[in-house]
C-alpha cells in the first residue's frame, strides 16, 4: 500500500529539502517506487534531483489551478524509479489565485489520489511556511516527518507546527499522523548538538528516529550538481545516513 508523507518545517534551512531529495533517492534505491512532490516555490527539489524546472511546461503550478492535469506534468528524475511533480517560481502565486476557492485544500490530495497507487512512497517537500500549499500537503497526507536542525533555536516554531498539523488532523484530514521527528546537521563535536538532540527528545512525545543526519560537506555539495548524494558521492557519510533513514522508513511503516 502507498504511503505519503509531507515533509515540513515552517523554519527555513533545517535540512527539508535535503532529506526530501535523499530519502526519495535512498527509498527508490532500496527498490521503493518514489514520487517527489515539490509544493515549494523555490523549486529546490526539482533541481536538486536533476530538472531544469524553468525549461517544463507543465509543472505543479499549472496543476493547482486547473492547467494541467497531474499525469501531464509528472518527470523522470536522475535517480531511478524516482519521478517528480516539478515546482517553480510561479506556484508562489497559486495561493492568490486560489484564495477564497471552495475545495482549494483538497486540489493535492485529489490529483494524488488519482496516481497513488502507482508509488509505493510519495513524499512532498512542504514550503517553509504554514500557507494554503502546506495545508494541501498535509490534506494529502498519511502523515508529516519533521527535520529538526541540532542549533540553538530548534524548537522554535515546532509548535506551531504541531498544532497546525493538529488543526488539519480536526478539519481536513482525521487520520493525519505525525511520522516522526528526524534530526539533521548534526555536529558531534559540539555540546549544542548533544543538547538540541537530549531537550527535543524531552520536549516531543512524538517517535524520533534512530539516525541523525550528519553536517556533511558533500550533502551540501550534491544539490547543486542535480544530484541524490547515493549518486554524487555514495560513500559519504552523508549518503550512508539517509540509507539508514530510509531502512528505518520502510520498517516503521511495514508495521502499520
Amino acid at each position: 500500500m502507498s504511503r505519503i508523507i509531507a515533509i515540513a518545517n515552517q523554519k527555513g534551512g533545517v535540512g527539508k529539502t535535503t532529506t526530501v531529495i535523499n530519502l526519495s533517492a535512498c527509498l527508490a534505491e532500496a527498490g521503493k517506487k518514489v514520487l517527489t512532490v515539490d509544493m515549494d516555490p523555490q523549486g529546490n527539489s526539482s533541481s536538486g534531483l536533476g530538472l531544469e524546472k524553468d525549461k517544463l511546461q507543465n509543472n505543479v503550478y499549472q496543476m493547482m489551478i486547473g492547467n494541467s492535469k497531474i499525469r501531464d506534468c509528472l518527470v523522470k528524475s536522475s535517480m531511478k524509479n524516482v519521478d517528480v511533480l516539478p515546482a517553480t517560481v510561479h506556484l508562489a502565486g497559486a495561493e492568490v489565485e486560489l484564495f477564497g476557492e471552495q475545495g482549494s485544500q483538497f486540489i493535492l490530495k485529489t490529483q494524488l489520489d488519482l496516481i497513488r497507487k502507482e508509488y509505493d512512497y510519495i513524499l512532498i517537500d512542504c514550503p517553509p511556511s504554514l500557507n494554503l500549499l502546506t495545508i494541501n500537503a498535509m490534506t494529502a497526507a498519511d502523515s508529516v516527518l519533521v527535520p529538526i536542525q541540532c542549533e540553538y533555536y530548534a524548537l522554535e516554531g515546532l509548535s506551531q507546527l504541531l498544532y497546525t498539523i493538529d488543526l488539519v488532523r480536526k478539519s481536513l484530514n482525521p487520520s493525519l499522523e505525525i511520522e516522526g521527528v528526524v534530526f539533521t546537521m548534526y555536529d558531534a563535536r559540539t555540546n549544542l548538538s548533544l543538547e538540541v538532540v537530549d531537550n527535543v527528545k524531552q520536549y516531543l512525545k512524538q517517535k524520533i528516529y534512530k539516525t541523525i543526519i550528519p553536517r556533511n560537506v558533500r550533502l551540501a555539495e550534491a544539490p547543486s550538481h542535480g544530484l541524490p548524494i547515493i549518486l554524487y558521492d555514495p560513500r559519504s557519510a552523508g549518503a550512508e545516513s539517509y540509507r539508514k533513514l530510509a531502512k528505518e522508513v520502510i520498517a516503521y511503516n511495514r508495521k502499520k
